[in-house]
């Protein structure tokens, strides 16, 4: 795909923008100007957790999760309810790859029904597009 083209791919699924290196920091600069940078932060622990091996690592690496976004006065605490909460708090004497699902489930949720739109609509969002179509047209068309 060209730059444009994968600018504009952003806009057709969370997915999309959250697999892109670049979507990705622009999605995140865009939530640390909402002060809701947490969120992405907190997928992106997610992702990384499920990918571990060690079980000595899971249960480290699930406190870790537990401590910077789940517990009360966290330092980047995400918004989940008390049930899911709970949940996790109960899980994480045994922690498995899949302990943090529900609580990722609700924030990719809350991300792509209020963040992502918001950033599509962005003035940054929007500035990407059109220094990525003039890139191109500069690329293409020598002449103008």
């Amino acid at each position: 795909r060209s730059d444009t083209g994968e600018t504009m791919a952003w806009s057709e699924s969370m997915d999309t923008l959250l697999a892109n290196k670049g979507g990705l920091e622009a999605f995140r600069t865009f939530l640390k100007s909402e002060f809701s940078e947490e969120n992405v932060e907190f997928w992106l622990a997610c992702e990384d957790f499920k990918k571990t091996k060690s079980s000595t690592k899971i249960a480290s690496k699930a406190q870790k999760i537990y401590s910077d976004f789940i517990q009360a006065d966290a330092p980047k605490e995400i918004n989940i309810d008390f049930h899911t909460k709970t949940h996790i708090s109960q899980n994480l004497s045994e922690p498995t790859l899949s302990c943090f699902d529900d609580a990722q489930r609700l924030i990719y949720s809350l991300m792509a029904k209020d963040s992502f739109p918001r950033f599509l609509r962005s003035e940054e969002y929007k500035e990407l597009v059109k220094k990525q179509q003039n890139g191109n047209q500069k690329r293409w068309l020598p002449f103008l």
